[in-house]
Formats: C-alpha cells, structure tokens, sequence
C-alpha cells in the first residue's frame, strides 16, 4: 500500500521547511560522525589491541586539543555573526575573510603547539607520525567553513559531503588497517577527510559572499578570545580525559577508559543538530527582540533533554551488550564505566541546553565562560586525586560530577543574569 496523494503533499510541505530540512541535514552529519567509527570500532579495537587502541586514542583526542585551538570558538562567535547579517553578501564576505585570515595567523603557533604537546604524552612520544597525523587532521578539520552554513541554515551540500566523506574514510579504515603498526593510518585518513570537506566547502562559501580578499584576522583574533578561552576550558573536562588516565595508569587501562569513552563521548553530538539550528536562529531573534523566542526555547528544551534521557536510559541498559559487540574480550571493565557514563549523557544534554540556547543567544558569555574554566580545573583535579587511589574506574565519576557541576552553574548563572530579560 503506497503513500497516498494526500501523504505525500504533507511530505513535500514538511520538507519545505526551512526547520525541518536543517535539521535533517545536520542530523545526516552527526550520523555520519557517530555511526561511521561505531562501524570501525570492533574492527580497530580487535586489530590494534588495547594498547594500540589507547594510543590511537590518545592521538585522535591530540586532534580535539589543536582543532579547538584553530577552531578560536568561531562555531559560536562567527556563526552568530552570520546568523545576524545573513541577508548582506559583502558583510558576509568581511566576516568570512576574517576568520580564515585569523585561522592562517593561529597556523604559526600551532605548529609548535602540536609537536610539543605530542612529545609531553608519553604514550605519543615514541610515534611522531601519530603527532604529525594528529596536526594535519587538526589543521583540516579547522579550515572547514560548516559554521558558515550553519549561519545562514544552508546545510544541504555540505551534510551530504560530510557522510561521503566519511563513508569512504571508514572503507579505507578495513582495507588499510591490518595490524598494531598500523596504528596511524586511522588518523592519515582522518586528516585526509578533513581537508577534502574543507578545500570543497570553502569554494562554495566563495560563491555566497562578496570576497574582499583576505583582512581582518587581528580582529576577528580579540573578537573570538573569549570563546578560544571557552574551548580550552572545555577540553579540561572533556578531550583531555583519556590523557589524564595515561598520566597515571598503563597503557592497557587507556584502551579500557578510551574504548567505553568512544562509545559514550560521541552520542553528545546527538543534540548538536538541535543546537546549530536553533543558536543562530534565537541569537538573530534576541538581538531583533523577536516574540518567537519564547516558544524556540521551550522547542529547543524538550527535544535537547529529550534525546539525552532516551540516549542517557538506553546506554544503562545495554552497556555490557555493546562493550561485548563493539569492543570484544579484553575490554570487561568498560562496561561499568559505560554506565557510570550514561548519567553524563543526562546532564550534558541539560548543560548543553541552558548554555548554548539560553546563556550565548542573550549574551551572557562571561558566567559561560567562567563556569566552563571552573569545570575544567574542577575535572584536572579531581582525576589527578582519584585515579591514584581507585584507578580506571574513577574517572567515569569524575566526569559525571563535573558535569553536574556544569549543568547547575549554568541554570544559576540563568536565574541571577538571564531572568527577566526579553525572552
């Protein structure tokens, strides 16, 4: 029995929204970063072992490190610049100029950030080509122009890029990949992924703006010094976990910690489509005084927290099942550690809600930003207390400690600063 006439008029109207469709769109991406290394992750923690899966591991949360150094909080900065002067094509231009020539200025520290950093892990510093994989993913993955889109909620070409993309890094992952010295070939492909989406994506940012040639980098550098600030707080308590696990414990207690977290870390991004259609959108709306905002927040509310309990409830349940088909033998304690997890997919998708579509949209970016800085200080010390004396298992309660900390800091900052604004 086929759709009728009728149904498939419903069909067409919904996907004429503009809502709809962008969502779509970004969920396709988040699908295609979540479901692809799911594919891969039996296949690699198998090959390479739990060492070479830690040390695989720590090189792609090296990626995160730099990318959020090149990235200079320009996802929130520079897309609600977009979102803001989405119908003026030289103001885009400027925009656009700016933040790539800031991105070329960043270039030359990060150079010397990367090797030092890959040098600093122990478990890094007998592989140089895991760190220069890591500065290439890092450097691609920075020069992609999806906050552009995302500004202007034109996310078609660039969703269906992303999973192409990612579909035939993921094949070259099982044909490539044979042994544990075959550790950085995973990473080589990343960076090669990365850099394909960017050149492509940058061509047709070209298309949409009047290009006034590159300018405006210092600029757009003291403009974004908050947020660059946001993001190195934020990897304090997120990316830098494995890391601090390889601080204090071996290696094959990385691949124990590395492999739940690779389970668990990504279904975050399950909200982020949630959260890139709807920030620019409520930051144009607060700045124009707009009475839409209002029922956008209480959208935005229930399908945030609602992912994250359904995603937070379904993890608990099927924890020992997925560590016994993802991961294999070897990998037992995760499983405790996936549950433990599954809590701080809870509170992130609260956090993620409260501070991305209430504090950033009415402009409260310094309580953000001193509530991320007090997290990360807040993680660094409780693991570097906690994992000495209760080992791997530790560092999952920390995590969802941290975030409760989070999540209440933000819902204050909410009540004394955001209440009683124009909403």
């Amino acid at each position: 029995m086929g759709l009728t006439p009728r149904l498939w008029a419903k069909v067409g109207r919904a996907w004429r929204s503009p809502t709809l469709r962008n969502l779509f769109y970004l969920y396709a991406v988040q699908a295609a970063n979540y479901l692809f290394p799911l594919v891969t992750l039996p296949y690699l923690a198998r090959v390479l072992g739990p060492e070479g899966f830690g040390k695989l591991a720590l090189a792609q949360a090296l990626v995160l490190y730099l990318y959020a150094f090149l990235e200079y909080g320009y996802q929130f900065t520079a897309t609600r610049e977009v979102a803001r002067n989405r119908e003026d094509r030289a103001e885009l231009g400027k925009i656009a100029a700016g933040v790539l020539h800031a991105r070329l200025l960043l270039l030359l520290p990060l150079l010397p950030l990367g090797i030092g950093l890959g040098w600093a892990i122990p478990l890094l510093r007998g592989d140089f080509s895991l760190t220069v994989g890591a500065l290439l993913a890092a450097i691609g993955q920075g020069f992609s122009p999806l906050w552009f889109f995302q500004g202007l909620e034109q996310m078609g070409r660039v969703a269906l890029l992303e999973v192409l993309v990612r579909g035939a890094t993921t094949l070259g992952v099982f044909l490539l990949v044979r042994s544990p010295g075959d550790v950085a070939i995973p990473i080589y492909l990343q960076a090669a992924s990365y850099w394909l989406t960017a050149l492509l994506g940058l061509s047709w940012l070209r298309a949409e703006v009047v290009w006034p040639g590159l300018s405006g980098g210092g600029a757009w550098l003291r403009k974004g010094v908050t947020f660059f600030v946001y993001n190195l707080a934020t990897l304090l308590y997120t990316s830098l976990n494995v890391t601090l696990v390889s601080l204090v414990l071996p290696a094959a207690q990385v691949g124990q910690y590395a492999g739940a977290e690779r389970l668990v870390r990504p279904l975050v991004n399950m909200w982020s489509p949630i959260t890139r259609l709807f920030f620019p959108r409520l930051s144009f709306a607060f700045a124009q005084g707009k009475p839409e905002a209002r029922r956008w927040l209480w959208q935005a509310f229930l399908l945030t927290l609602g992912v994250g309990v359904v995603l937070g409830a379904s993890l608990f349940l099927s924890a020992p099942i997925l560590v016994s088909w993802f991961l294999g033998a070897g990998y037992e304690m995760a499983v405790p550690i996936v549950k433990v997890l599954s809590l701080f997919l809870v509170l992130s998708a609260l956090s993620s809600f409260v501070g991305v579509q209430l504090l950033l949209p009415m402009g409260l970016d310094r309580p953000f930003l001193v509530i991320a800085l007090s997290a990360g200080l807040l993680n660094v010390a409780l693991a570097l207390w906690a994992l000495p004396r209760w080992g791997v298992l530790a560092m999952p309660w920390v995590v969802v400690v941290v975030e409760l900390w989070v999540s209440l800091g933000m819902l204050a900052a909410w009540r004394i600063f955001g209440v009683g604004r124009k909403q």
